[in-house]
């Protein structure tokens, strides 16, 4: 049984997680543990000690915290809130919804702990028990900018874009700085002359010392208001201002790129190759790859909208999984110690280990999209892991591939995508790309269909039936009216792929035909021949 609380107890309950929230975790881990030592059976003192841990990404760490904080005190449900997010973040989605279900049947009360279930269940693919989570939270909470931002989110996801909208803009009404909420209502529909936010926008841009990513983030948003009406030249200053602080912070270097696809055409011999393994004999994957912003959400809605197909979004699993199995020790997700380490493991083993990270979202039908564009990166391990797995890589022309990086803002934390801060290096980035797939085809002849983006707008039944074709599935006429396909978008074209073919994408590259000649110049140095 845990501690009865005092009054005591509960003023240094709140003194940690002052301490907390302020980023003081070496002080608010030794307020507790001295807390600890005093009262052993402190339940609340283990669920903080896990917030710290967790905090700092120590994750399993956080979940000895938290097993001992519910050992001894079995009926709070942010307890079990806390562990389904620390499960979530390590990849464990069963374990996940798990917890996140006993958090549930205790029946939260609290706007946090609703919105951290909303976190869990966004994670791990269950979008509406996301939205009303988010909805609890806000409820709770009207006040808290955050809580309404992730409502928005959430609601952009299962396609609700005009009560996102409104949350959006009740974030951005409780706090004016918030300015990745900004750009998110910037990019959530076309912005019409006379319903825009250009004028907010750039006043926000003239305050003093801005942030690099304040300023990152409302130049884009800024950008694609303006592109929406018509105004280019304006639109590409701002990705261009943007962009260039956010590289100078940066500490991006095209050499760690350049030596991580080198180590995988190295690796994938045609020797290695001509000899793949049985390896995992399940059918149900589709992976759809390729450069970001290139169609690849396009294409995952016409497949995921057959029948026997379910739209996972985008995993990241099997690259996190190859890690795992292969044990290094790096601090990136895939590098060349990696792509070494990967090829010990046994493909059967690797295949199954991938196929059971995607349960249980994943099982119900015959099969699943994973559209984790840089699984290019990945298509000689898929080979030979999962090698009845169907592979579509998306293709687009290469300025507009190289315009649709630069103008895309990604993560800020994730730094796969550092190369898009640059138009030159993008355009590099782009011929290791084209490179690698070169090599792919040569090395595993007709494993991987290209499905070029110009094409698929041209002549979208004709190549929609090829895609069908390539995933060994029957013809449905559904398949045309992806526009209909109610599963959730988690990408930046969860607004696009809502209506009808959209053809206002190809070809946009020559609006920017000026700004984008040192692209243009890389590119044909590299042998790309632009048309």
């Amino acid at each position: 049984m845990a501690e009865h609380y005092t009054a005591d107890s509960r003023r240094r309950h709140n003194r940690i997680g002052q301490l907390l929230a302020g980023g003081d975790f070496a002080g608010a881990e030794k307020s507790c543990r001295q807390l600890l030592a005093q009262f052993p059976r402190d339940a609340h003192g283990y669920f903080l000690l896990a917030n710290i841990a967790a905090e700092q990404r120590q994750l399993r760490q956080a979940l000895e915290h938290l097993s001992a904080a519910i050992q001894l005190e079995r009926s709070r449900p942010d307890y079990y809130a806390l562990m389904a997010r620390c499960l979530a973040q390590l990849n464990a989605p069963k374990a996940a919804l798990d917890a996140a279900g006993r958090a549930a049947a205790l029946q939260p009360t609290d706007a946090l702990t609703h919105d951290t279930l909303g976190w869990v269940y966004t994670r791990c693919g269950s979008h509406a028990q996301a939205t009303e989570n988010f909805r609890q939270a806000v409820a709770r909470a009207p006040a808290n900018a955050q809580f309404q931002f992730n409502l928005a989110a959430a609601l952009k996801f299962t396609g609700e874009l005009t009560e996102a909208e409104a949350a959006y803009d009740r974030a951005v009404a409780l706090k004016p700085d918030f300015y990745q909420a900004h750009w998110a209502r910037a990019n959530l529909r076309r912005q019409t002359a006379q319903n825009n936010h250009t004028g907010t926008l750039q006043r926000l841009l003239q305050a003093a010392d801005l942030p690099v990513n304040a300023e990152l983030y409302l130049r884009h948003a800024l950008a694609k208001e303006l592109e929406d009406l018509g105004d280019y030249a304006g639109a590409f200053n701002n990705w261009s201002r943007g962009n260039s602080r956010k590289k100078r912070e940066l500490d991006y270097s095209a050499t760690e790129d350049e030596t991580l696809f080198a180590a995988l055409q190295t690796s994938f011999s045609p020797e290695l190759c001509g000899q793949l393994p049985a390896g995992e004999q399940s059918a149900e994957p589709i992976f759809i790859v390729g450069m970001p912003r290139t169609g690849t959400t396009l294409v995952e809605r016409i497949i995921s909208s057959h029948s026997a197909v379910y739209a996972a979004g985008e995993l990241q699993n099997l690259g996190l999984v190859l890690k795992q199995a292969g044990g290094s020790q790096s601090a990136r997700i895939l590098d060349p110690e990696v792509v070494s380490r990967g090829l010990q493991v046994d493909p059967a083993k690797l295949g199954q280990t991938y196929l059971h990270s995607t349960r249980p979202a994943t099982g119900k039908t015959a099969h699943f999209t994973d559209k984790t564009p840089l699984n290019f990166l990945l298509v000689g391990f898929i080979a030979r892991a999962l090698p009845n797995a169907k592979i579509v890589c998306v293709r687009r022309h290469p300025l507009d591939t190289c315009l649709s990086n630069f103008r895309q803002l990604f993560a800020t934390d994730f730094s796969y995508y550092n190369y898009a801060y640059d138009l030159e290096d993008t355009a590099r980035y782009y011929l290791q790309f084209d490179a690698l797939m070169q090599h792919w085809d040569a090395v595993l002849p007709q494993r991987v269909l290209r499905l070029d983006y110009e094409e698929l707008v041209a002549n979208q039944e004709q190549q929609s039936r090829r895609l069908i074709e390539h995933c060994g599935l029957d013809w449905e006429p559904a398949c045309l009216e992806f526009q209909h396909n109610a599963a959730p978008v988690a990408t930046a074209s969860a607004s696009q792929v809502r209506e009808a073919l959209y053809q206002g994408a190809a070809g946009r590259w020559r609006r920017y035909a000026e700004q984008l000649e040192p692209a243009r110049r890389v590119l044909e140095a590299g042998g790309v021949s632009i048309e």
